[in-house]
């Protein structure tokens, strides 16, 4: 699928155009207020259906801590692999985790908001803050670092 690198909101559809994950490790729905090289608005609709919480907690489920890691993780990689010319020759290794906190469980029926700002690119490598709001509370942040690689 070809996509176009000028819009502020991108489907599911247009993320699997970039990224490689796939189900069931595809940890975002879609990006909204898209400003390309600097920050992304990006969502998750967390659901009961979701193969994690048959094992995480059964009677109480709650998302695990290195999935929402994950999630800004993906949001991350779109926001600076779409700025690539050819984003679907690189890909990104994430190499370390900074700083993170988790302030409040995700449970299924909660929508998770990721604001992803990109804080360096340089050589290759990046450093990404990211934060995690349910119902505008702050439920999760954390800077990440990663490599840009040769898919």
């Amino acid at each position: 699928m070809i996509y176009d690198k000028n819009k502020k909101e991108y489907s599911i559809e247009e993320i699997l155009a970039i990224l490689p994950q796939r189900y069931p490790f595809v940890m975002i729905d879609r990006i909204t207020n898209f400003i390309p090289g600097n920050r992304c608005t990006a969502i998750k609709n967390v659901s009961v259906n979701e193969p994690y919480f048959r094992g995480h907690f059964p009677g109480r489920p709650i998302m695990p801590g290195v999935l929402i890691l994950e999630s800004m993780a993906q949001a991350g990689a779109f926001l600076v692999l779409h700025d690539l010319e050819d984003p679907l020759k690189k890909g990104m290794l994430f190499s370390a985790v900074e700083k993170s906190k988790f302030r409040k469980p995700i449970v299924p029926g909660d929508q998770i908001v990721l604001e992803m700002k990109l804080l360096k690119f340089k050589l290759g490598t990046v450093k990404i803050r990211g934060e995690a709001f349910v119902n505008d509370k702050l439920v999760a942040e954390a800077i990440l670092l990663a490599s840009l690689i040769d898919r």
